[in-house]
């Protein structure tokens, strides 16, 4: 009853604050204006970070030939690194309520750098495996982060084209990890891949020193006790709301990495592509996030996300079993592209739906962050463990599910106008 009645207390308090909003609209774009630039650099810092959680995607082959193990050994890679990152975001983003958002994404960013550097040393899969989920712990604060700050910096009407850049470079990088990842591994070899990350990670983070001083003034300090971020946990799950877009971020990360992280290895088995080949073929992954993101988040806003979510889970389950009968290599190219459209067409929304569930955003995003994540180590574990039943029964099987939870979607989501 008490976190219930704190609910209604912080739901009364976001009316107010974007009531506030809503009489201010010349104070609102001068506000915009500036944060756009942060929203462009943390999307970059959040795309290399993606970018390298997928580029070993399209090379396990590669690896396990390198190694000497299987498929299947060298898959666990990236279960490693999305369960490690997931397991921490509800450890980061509560901590950026308290310590603030600038400090949480400088730390993490830096051990991202310094882990992904120590990959590229790895002389056996084990150590890789090791130093894939403490990558993970790392670099799980920058995301959610991320998101949290947007909430702080967008009104929710605004919120949508903010947040459609982010995760327009969160699919981007998955998409071109798996691309560059594969023509990268042949022209220089998969160490140098790990290094070149770091590289243009550390510049990245250079950028943020520079300009943080900016940053701190769109992200305010708290300085709640540990005991007030459990309070708050408790008060977001009080709201039916806002379990249940969280179950349906924790199916959207699991479907979409599942099938995505096996992407790579079906084009060399069903098509016989080098690794040079397989990049090109996932290259359409990232293609509608970076291109028609922020549009994609604008028809959120304007249409309803109780429209538009149905819509995204339906394309990609869809995709998913298109893939699975074996269509010319431009058709499966297509699914592909598809496939990430379906992608698009949710996760966004589903951030901006937690963001406005209390005004403490550091622990709905951490709690976002969490599921999303946590559902694409597990995607990627369960399609790990249930693969033999074959390849593209696999991947059929995950796009049944997909269709069934669309047509739940649009009943659950009905009243998100």
């Amino acid at each position: 009853m008490e976190s219930c009645s704190l609910s209604h207390h912080s739901k009364n308090i976001r009316m107010k604050s974007d009531q506030q909003v809503a009489v201010n609209p010349q104070s609102v774009s001068t506000i915009i204006a500036p944060s756009m630039f942060f929203v462009v650099i943390l999307s970059l810092a959040t795309f290399i970070i993606f970018f390298q959680g997928f580029m070993v995607a399209p090379i396990l082959p590669g690896l396990a030939m390198l190694f000497h193990v299987s498929v299947r050994h060298v898959s666990f890679i990236e279960p490693a690194y999305l369960l490690g990152y997931g397991f921490v975001t509800l450890i980061y983003a509560p901590l950026s309520d308290k310590y603030g958002r600038f400090p949480i994404i400088i730390f993490s960013l830096t051990c991202f750098i310094v882990l992904t550097a120590c990959t590229g040393f790895c002389h056996s899969i084990t150590q890789m495996i090791i130093l894939r989920l403490l990558t993970g712990f790392g670099a799980g604060g920058v995301a959610p982060t991320t998101i949290g700050w947007i909430g702080d910096s967008f009104p929710y009407e605004k919120r949508g084209y903010a947040l459609g850049i982010f995760f327009g470079c969160m699919a981007g990088g998955m998409a071109f990890g798996s691309s560059a990842g594969a023509l990268m591994t042949a022209q220089l070899g998969w160490q140098m891949m790990f290094w070149v990350v770091s590289i243009i990670s550390i510049c990245i983070l250079i950028v943020l020193i520079v300009y943080g001083k900016n940053f701190r003034r769109k992200g305010e300090r708290h300085a709640d006790s540990f005991r007030v971020m459990c309070s708050s946990l408790k008060e977001i799950f009080c709201l039916p709301r806002g379990w249940r877009t969280y179950l349906f971020v924790l199916f959207n990360g699991t479907f979409h990495s599942g099938v995505f992280a096996w992407t790579g290895y079906y084009f060399y088995k069903n098509y016989h592509l080098d690794e040079r080949q397989i990049g090109i073929a996932l290259l359409g992954y990232g293609i509608p996030g970076l291109f028609l993101g922020p549009i994609l988040g604008k028809l959120a806003d304007k249409f309803g996300r109780n429209k538009i979510i149905p819509i995204g889970i339906l394309v990609g389950g869809v995709s998913a079993i298109l893939l699975s009968m074996n269509y010319p290599l431009v058709a499966s190219c297509a699914f592909i592209a598809t496939l990430s459209l379906g992608f698009d067409l949710t996760q966004p929304l589903y951030a901006a739906i937690i963001t406005t569930l209390s005004p403490k955003k550091g622990a709905a995003t951490g709690l976002f962050a969490f599921f999303l994540f946590m559902g694409y180590g597990m995607g990627s574990l369960v399609f790990s463990l249930i693969v033999n039943i074959g390849l593209n029964q696999t991947f059929r099987l995950f796009g049944e599910v997909a269709i069934v939870a669309a047509g739940i979607a649009q009943y659950i989501f009905r009243k998100e106008s």
